[in-house]
């Protein structure tokens, strides 16, 4: 295929360019699709795939189904749809047993997962399961973790309130929406860990339903920080009632949220991903295996799920194909330290 990209003559100049830049696009995902066919035609699904979102219809594993699902159609990586199937229960126990026990050699079947998914099997929240009953697939972004302040806060970076709780580990309470020893916990116990803090335990945590009321009480001065995720605090970072001291992350985040500094700037090595991906049964056919794991790369690479990305607050997440498995354990075996240091776990 041949594409001439270079200028048009004439008055509309930057209509035809803006077209041109349009159906090269087009053109990239049509190749990437028609690469992806070829690379993968020892193996494609053919009839029903399914994906699993071990909630109900709404939350973030649902999310990711639905809109996967969708963009796979588009793209021409499923034949037909991908259909949800809604399996709450246990906190994603009963979706991860039932396709250990029940579905362990199905070939299309894909479930949503995320840190959410790490952290309960750290804690051991589903009772004789483990990270090496299925195979991780890969991931498809992330919502990163942030420790925020009240816009009147006397803590003006995150290394004076590390101070403060290196000084004394009661003088800072924290509020998040994940119940004591959840992520949004976690993420204050990473945080004060890499600062050197010790008696993680005696940090004061409150938890609330959701990262909304904790943040209401950390702006209403009733509690003194706030442990949630990049995109719970949009909304009051705009209207300039919180103030966010540190993102876990890597390096900073893209557009509005370039001018936060990250907590390994401030020489805090701690980074917190909230990740969105899928697991599929272990037993499943290598040739299955390699066909959705190329299928999440192409999903990932598109225009369309960039798109889908921004419109959700997704941030760029997606370690390599080889690295994701062993980043899971690995992530899976530090929560589970952790929750053993705070007592979670005997």
């Amino acid at each position: 295929m041949a594409l001439n990209l270079g200028p048009y003559p004439g008055s509309d100049h930057k209509n035809k360019t803006e077209v041109t830049i349009m159906t090269l696009k087009r053109s990239l995902s049509f190749i990437a699709a028609a690469a992806f066919s070829l690379n993968a035609m020892a193996w494609q699904p053919s009839g029903k795939v399914e994906c699993i979102a071990p909630s109900d219809p709404g939350g973030g594993w649902d999310f990711t189904c639905r809109s996967a699902g969708n963009v796979m159609r588009d793209l021409g990586l499923v034949e037909g749809t991908v259909q949800t199937i809604n399996m709450a229960g246990a906190g994603g126990g009963v979706a991860y047993a039932h396709t250990v026990s029940k579905r362990a050699e199905d070939d299309k079947l894909i479930v949503a997962a995320s840190t959410a998914t790490t952290t309960r099997l750290a804690q051991k929240q589903f009772p004789g399961l483990d990270a090496d009953m299925v195979t991780w697939v890969g991931a498809l972004g992330a919502d990163y973790g942030v420790i925020a302040v009240g816009k009147d806060s006397q803590y003006e970076n995150l290394n004076q309130l590390l101070d403060a709780i290196k000084q004394n580990p009661k003088s800072v309470k924290f509020a998040g929406g994940s119940a004591r020893g959840g992520w949004d916990h976690l993420k204050v116990l990473i945080t004060a860990k890499a600062a050197g803090a010790d008696k993680l335990p005696a940090i004061p945590y409150l938890s609330y339903n959701n990262g909304g009321e904790a943040m209401t009480q950390v702006v209403g001065g009733q509690v003194d920080a706030f442990t949630g995720d990049i995109s719970e605090v949009t909304g009051f970072l705009s209207s300039g009632d919180l103030r966010v001291l540190a993102v876990l992350a890597d390096e900073r985040l893209p557009g509005e949220f370039a001018d936060i500094p990250t907590a390994k700037e401030q020489g805090v090595d701690a980074v917190g991903p909230n990740w969105r991906g899928f697991y599929m049964p272990q037993g499943a056919s290598s040739e299955s295996k390699a066909f959705w794991v190329e299928a999440v790369d192409t999903l990932y690479a598109s225009e369309q799920w960039k798109k889908v990305m921004k419109a959700n607050g997704l941030i760029p997440f997606h370690p390599p194909a080889d690295e994701f498995d062993s980043f899971v354990k690995q992530q899976v075996q530090d929560i589970e330290n952790l929750s053993r240091e705070i007592g979670l776990l005997k």
